[in-house]
Formats: C-alpha cells, structure tokens, sequence
C-alpha cells in the first residue's frame, strides 16, 4: 500500500466530519422523542429513571454490534447519552457518600454519567438522609468488598428507613500510589483509609517497608492530604491523581487483582421487572431448634438461588440477629413472593428492601 497523500488524509477528515453531524442530528432528534417521553411519565406520575430500560438498551446495542466500535466502549458512550438525555427530562440530584474522588464517587459517575448532579454526603447515614427527605432523587452507598466483606453502616440503615434498593454497581477496585513528585524515594510516609492500606499490605511491605501508614477517614482525604506534603504518598483512586493533581507512583499496587466493591443505588420506589432481578430481605427469627433450615426451605424448595445471607446483631437485644438475604428474582414473581410469605411464617418481622436488576 503506498504512502498516504495529504490530499487523501483531507478526504478521510472530511468524511469524518460528515459523519459526526449526522450523529449530532440523531442525537438531538433522540433528545426530541426523549423530551417526549418525559411529558408522558409526567402524566403517569412515573419514575423518569429506569434501571431496567436502561440495561436492555446496553445489552441490545453490545448484541448488535458488528464493529470495529468496540463493544466494551459502548456502555459508556451510551451511559453519556442516556445520562444528558435524563438531564432534559428533569435534573438528576444524587447523592453519594464522599468526598469526591471516592471509589463511592466514581460508583456514581458509572451508574448515572456526567450529567448528573453528584452530591457528595458526610456519611452513609446523610446520603439516606437526603433521599428520605427528597432532596435528592437517589443515593450511592457501599454495601460490601470482596476482600474486606460487609459496609455494616449501610446494612444498619435500612433497619429505619423506607428507602428501597433501586440497582446495584460492581466496580473494580484498584489501588494508586499517588505522590506530588511520582518519585518512590521522596516517600517518608503513606496516607489512606484503613481498608485500602490492607488491600495493598503486600505490596507495601515489599517496596516501603519502613515506611509509616497513616490511616484517614477515606482513600480521597488522603489525595487531598498528600497534595500540601510532598514527602507523602497516597494510596487512592486515578480519579483523585486527576483532581487534586499528584503523579502516579506505581499504579494497581492491590495485593488482590480480583478486588471488587459492591454499591446500592437507594431510592423510594421499586424498579419494575427487568428479567434478570435480585431482591434483598432483611428479617429476625425467634432463636428455636430448626429455625435455620425453617429460614432457607422456602427457597429451596422452589429451587430459588441465595446468592448471599448476612447476620448483624440488633442493638436492642443481646443475642438476638438480623438477617439481610439476597435471592434471585423480583418480588412480583409468584414463586419469590410465595417463598418470602412463608419465610415470613417463622419471623419476627420481614421487610423487601428491593428488587432490582442484578449487576453483571
């Protein structure tokens, strides 16, 4: 093939910007039938965001790809377009346990796009504040890491509030070392919360080995910390680097590669059915012989997965325990919601926190 001319290279630009107006039509024609669509929901006095639709337009447009777009590319292009397009609709308020830069923070911006409004909260128990009170539409916490396990605050919350779990976000997690200078042998001492420090142990122990850690209230306090000391280092998210302007050291220092955390997105609705649901109980039993098996036949003789069952101690009384329990399926299904009314049979109490689409 012979050498490209100037001329042909001119062309091919040309083409391109062809090609990018029509793509900028298509878009504001979709903005068109988008605003449409939010005068109807207005009528109906429905939800305008849609967990559920927005999963099916995902996986429809990844099926239907035939490149060389690549797929993995898709979700995020399209998470901008559905995020601004919800933005017509009605400005999206969301809150999310901060500050910025968190891996919470980025959970959000991955669920919701750039468009919309994230807010960062002081606490778990301020992000369900502001969704409780409608300040804002929905919230982002942390429920469990793979590594680490459970966020007990978050499982704690839901014992006094009505909010439900709207979708839930897997995000891989993976670790910086972020300095001012990016050189490892300015480092004196490393900054971060203690679960990120734990997470990268091995690592630390290998190539900082007396160096002191410094535990913080959370991994992007720690990049706003090292950003006014140069003779420390951050373990935090790429995000923070960019934000409060530090250099990388080393990236991914995680001793774990397969480090995922868990997130909910609360809300005051139920989403409706999307095919591939999880609903979240949480319940007490009386403490008797059998109340174990009692607690899971229902679902096993429906052949119902349990993908997860958790216990916390109540507060109120000594020995006693709260289940949390993650099933597969929608509460609306007739074989869940038979299999929870008989669980209900052996408790104390019983509440769906949600049922949601299932992250992939």
């Amino acid at each position: 093939m012979g050498r490209m001319g100037k001329s042909d290279l001119k062309d091919l630009r040309a083409r391109i910007d062809a090609i990018d107006d029509e793509i900028l039509e298509l878009l504001n024609r979709r903005a068109e039938v988008v605003v449409e669509v939010g005068h109807a929901k207005a009528g109906e006095d429905r939800e305008f965001y849609v967990p559920s639709r927005e999963r099916a337009i995902y996986e429809r447009l990844c099926e239907r790809n035939r490149g060389p777009f690549p797929t993995e590319a898709i979700r995020k292009v399209f998470r901008e377009i559905i995020s601004a397009s919800l933005s017509l609709e009605q400005p999206m308020k969301v809150a999310f346990l901060g500050p910025l830069a968190t891996f919470t923070h980025v959970a959000a911006m991955q669920q919701f796009g750039f468009s919309a409004q994230l807010v960062p909260q002081r606490s778990i128990s301020a992000v369900f504040e502001e969704v409780q009170r409608g300040r804002a539409h929905y919230g982002v916490v942390p429920v469990e890491n793979s590594n680490e396990g459970i966020v007990s605050n978050t499982l704690d919350m839901f014992m006094a509030s009505d909010l439900q779990i709207n979708a839930e976000i897997l995000l891989e997690i993976s670790h910086d070392l972020l300095s001012r200078t990016g050189k490892i042998e300015d480092v004196r001492k490393v900054v971060s919360h203690p679960q990120a420090l734990a997470q990268c142990r091995r690592w630390l122990e290998e190539n900082l080995e007396d160096v002191p850690l410094v535990d913080v209230a959370s991994t992007a306090l720690a990049a706003q910390m090292v950003a006014e000391d140069e003779t420390a280092a951050a373990i935090a998210s790429e995000m923070a680097a960019t934000l409060y302007g530090l250099e990388v050291v080393k990236k991914k220092i995680e001793d774990n590669p397969n480090n995922f955390t868990r997130f909910l997105v609360i809300g005051r609705r139920t989403p409706d059915r999307s095919g591939r649901d999880k609903t979240s109980l949480m319940f007490s039993v009386k403490d008797q012989p059998g109340i174990l098996y009692r607690m899971l036949e229902p679902f096993s003789s429906r052949g119902i997965n349990l993908s997860k069952i958790e216990s916390r101690p109540m507060k109120s009384k000594a020995w006693e325990y709260i289940f949390f329990l993650d099933i597969d399926g929608h509460i609306e299904e007739e074989g869940v919601r038979a299999a929870v009314e008989d669980l209900k049979a052996h408790c104390q109490f019983l509440k769906v926190l949600g049922s949601y689409p299932r992250a992939r």
